[in-house]
């Protein structure tokens, strides 16, 4: 007991390491197109929750198994934290990666979980505490009597280059802390949860969020995205439309990484992936919602991603409309989106997919992790001097 204890305590520190409200995407002036919600956030749909825990620990050369530490866990309910089977479905655009449960999301049409996010090496980890987790919560239909079981939704990047990551550093009470604490409104962005080592474009990346609201005329629905980022290299950095990447290149003070083995102006090749979660409040079906994640990739293209090969991005999306559709014992009844208008929600899953990439750059910060090797942060002066000289800022 004394362990657990321990652990727990040790999250609750590192988390509050973390807390300080970073400035976002739009606070610096970059331009972005559409409605954003109240919170330019996945909480902007009513019911979702997001928690994290964020583990920071140690520095300098790496001991396995000691460290140092950069990583964490993300956790989103789609309804809460009460069983409420939405409508789900989930697109891939390159598969070096993983995200748990999607086979039965597939067949189903259903999510019927959390949808959690790590490093690479924790998905384990996180799966099986997250099942404990909904056992002893009773996360299930009690009206199923003795039969009850789950595929926990659990997706991962590699954190690899900051994290011991083979260290295993992420516990079941890191999991469940996320998971106690995902709440409503504000969304931490940035290096938090499971993005806390994650590197996205040649800078320091992690989670980000954004929202889109369409047209009244259209049923006035919420897109909400968020994003574990840590893709791409930074040549290919795009921002508002402008090659800021290669701006930045010719910029000789503007750093990207640091690695004492090797030249400080190489880019380590593309060895990341992206997760993309889309929340809706639009009645949409499972046929509907595989359309909206194939619309994802498009928004990771406007900032340059190309899906490289060594990258796992995998998104899911869902409904929390219909909230009565589901049923084990009976027919139901549902609601459903017009495919003809269809074209507003893929816009608004586009933009916001691109804007929470930038928000999470934005929100990210020099991070130092093992054998000193370090990302730095956006340097957000600079950026929004390329941008004027595009004419996209005045």
């Amino acid at each position: 007991m004394k362990f657990i204890i321990i652990i727990f305590l040790m999250a609750v520190s590192a988390t509050s390491f973390s807390q300080e409200k970073k400035p976002r995407a739009r606070d610096i002036g970059i331009p972005f197109d559409g409605t954003p919600g109240k919170y330019n956030a996945i909480t902007d749909v009513a019911g979702v929750e997001v928690g994290h825990t964020t583990l920071i620990e140690g520095s300098g050369k790496l001991e396995k198994g000691k460290g140092p530490v950069r990583t964490g866990v993300t956790a989103i309910f789609p309804a809460g934290k009460k069983y409420a089977p939405v409508f789900a479905n989930w697109h891939m655009l390159n598969g070096n990666g993983d995200m748990t449960g999607t086979h039965w999301i597939t067949e189903s049409g259903f999510l019927e979980t959390p949808i959690l996010i790590t490093n690479t090496s924790s998905v384990g980890t996180v799966r099986d505490a997250a099942l404990k987790w909904m056992d002893e919560h009773k996360y299930y239909d009690t009206t199923q009597g003795l039969f009850w079981y789950s595929y926990p939704v659990v997706a991962e990047t590699w954190d690899g280059i900051l994290n011991d990551i083979n260290g295993f550093h992420v516990k079941p009470g890191h999991v469940w802390q996320a998971m106690e604490k995902a709440s409503s409104g504000f969304v931490e962005e940035g290096a938090v949860g499971g993005g806390t080592g994650m590197i996205c474009l040649g800078f320091k990346g992690g989670i980000g969020t954004a929202s889109r609201v369409i047209d009244k005329k259209l049923g006035g629905y919420t897109v909400g995205v968020l994003v574990q980022s840590n893709f791409g290299v930074k040549s290919q950095l795009t921002i508002a439309g402008v090659p800021v990447g290669k701006e930045l290149a010719d910029t000789l003070n503007i750093k990207i990484y640091e690695e004492p083995s090797a030249n400080s102006k190489t880019e380590w090749s593309e060895q990341g992936s992206i997760i993309v979660v889309v929340a809706t409040d639009a009645p949409l079906l499972p046929h509907q919602l595989k359309r909206i994640a194939q619309r994802v990739s498009l928004g990771i293209g406007k900032v340059g991603g190309i899906g490289g090969n060594g990258s796992g991005d995998i998104f899911i999306a869902f409904s929390t409309a219909n909230k009565n559709s589901f049923s084990r014992t009976k027919e139901t009844t549902a609601t459903i989106f017009s495919n003809d208008q269809m074209g507003a929600l893929f816009n608004a899953t586009i933009q916001a997919t691109e804007e929470a990439i930038v928000n999470a750059l934005v929100a990210g910060t020099t991070t130092k992790g093992i054998n000193n090797n370090t990302v730095y942060g956006l340097p957000h002066d600079a950026v929004i001097k390329i941008l004027k000289k595009y004419n996209r800022v005045k």
